[in-house]
């Protein structure tokens, strides 16, 4: 299990509004987006994608189990290829099932990269916020 050791206290929790948030990001506080957008047949991926084009966010960080965007289930298939970049049409086409296919298709409409990364081991999101190449990049 990852054990996380809170840098600050939450300061507040509050329903989602994009101004709202950007506001925050700007005065150099962190946003946390949790949950779906509440409606029926769209996924939390979605959710993010959607959040991140609100906020104008520089890329959408999709941490997962896998380490990164594979030809195939990489748990089922031993011979599935790992993708060191792809881009979202590449990713619909062959059915790529790390993220949905309404996730995928906001971000390609939107010039919306993707980062695919393992939420394992523990220290991957740092890594991943600071730079570090991990994952795969899904470009538009």
């Amino acid at each position: 299990a990852i054990k996380f050791e809170p840098v600050m206290e939450v300061e507040h929790i509050e329903p989602f509004v994009a101004k709202n948030a950007i506001n925050y990001l700007n005065e150099g506080k962190v946003v946390i987006f949790g949950a779906g957008t509440g409606n029926p047949f769209f996924t939390t991926d979605t959710a993010s994608a959607l959040r991140a084009l609100q906020i104008e966010a520089d890329v959408v960080l999709k941490a997962t189990k896998v380490d990164g965007v594979y030809s195939a289930d990489p748990f089922s298939e031993p011979n599935a290829k790992k993708f060191d970049t792809i881009t979202c049409d590449q990713a619909l086409k062959m059915g790529i099932k790390v993220m949905d296919a309404a996730a995928f298709s906001l971000c390609k409409d939107n010039n919306m990269p993707i980062v695919v990364f393992s939420l394992y081991p523990e220290g991957n999101i740092k890594k991943i916020v600071f730079g570090e190449k991990i994952g795969t990049i899904v470009t538009p």
